[in-house]
């Protein structure tokens, strides 16, 4: 008899109690979905690995280097903060955003998760478009949350600047694809973890002493 016939873990049989029974397809259920789509996953990234792109290479190789460290958000950051007002106010709210989205990814989410880095020999991804692979964990992308995160906590401020920094921001987190550092998942990830830093980091502030809340 299979094991799946006999009793449960409680020692009840299985047909004796649905919510024993409900729970373990519930249980399975989850876990070939979560099979189904790391295959998903993988699968992306090893069609974006295999598809010849010599004109972008170079430009996402670059841009993703230059996302370092939020580099490319602190050199947008200073720029606004030059003018008075809203741009300045704008500077700031980016920055808390990306402190907080850095803070959650580096900090909290990649040590719990510990996913592996892509395997970019077996891929194979050309030499053209590879960056130093990153010693952190892969899940979920760093660059991914921090740039987002800029972009929403700078553009809720200073609207104007929303459409051309989330522009960006999509293509810092294609970059870390392209390049092999980040299956797709965990670019989803960060963007997600970058959009609720910047509200968390948003409500935030208008808690603080001095600030008028709505």
């Amino acid at each position: 008899m299979r094991a799946a016939d006999g009793p449960g873990a409680a020692g009840v049989p299985a047909d004796e109690t649905g919510g024993s029974c409900r729970t373990g397809t519930a249980g399975a259920t989850v876990a070939a979905a979560l099979r189904d789509l790391r295959a998903i996953d993988g699968a992306v990234y090893a069609a974006v690995a295999a598809t010849p792109t010599p004109t972008l290479d170079t430009a996402l190789r670059r841009l993703s280097r230059a996302a370092d460290r939020s580099k490319l958000s602190l050199g947008i950051a200073a720029g606004l903060a030059v003018f008075p007002g809203r741009p300045r106010q704008a500077a700031g709210a980016g920055l808390g955003a990306v402190a907080m989205a850095s803070a959650s990814a580096n900090l909290l989410a990649k040590r719990l998760v510990h996913r592996r880095r892509p395997d970019r020999e077996a891929a194979p991804v050309t030499v053209a478009r590879q960056v130093p692979m990153p010693a952190s964990a892969s899940f979920p992308s760093g660059h991914t949350a921090s740039a987002v995160a800029f972009a929403i906590g700078a553009g809720a401020v200073l609207p104007g600047a929303l459409l051309p920094l989330w522009s960006l921001a999509s293509a810092i987190a294609c970059s870390r694809v392209h390049t092999g550092v980040h299956y797709p998942g965990d670019v989803a990830a960060g963007a997600v973890l970058g959009v609720a830093s910047a509200v968390t980091a948003h409500r935030l502030s208008r808690e603080l002493p001095g600030r008028r809340t709505t």
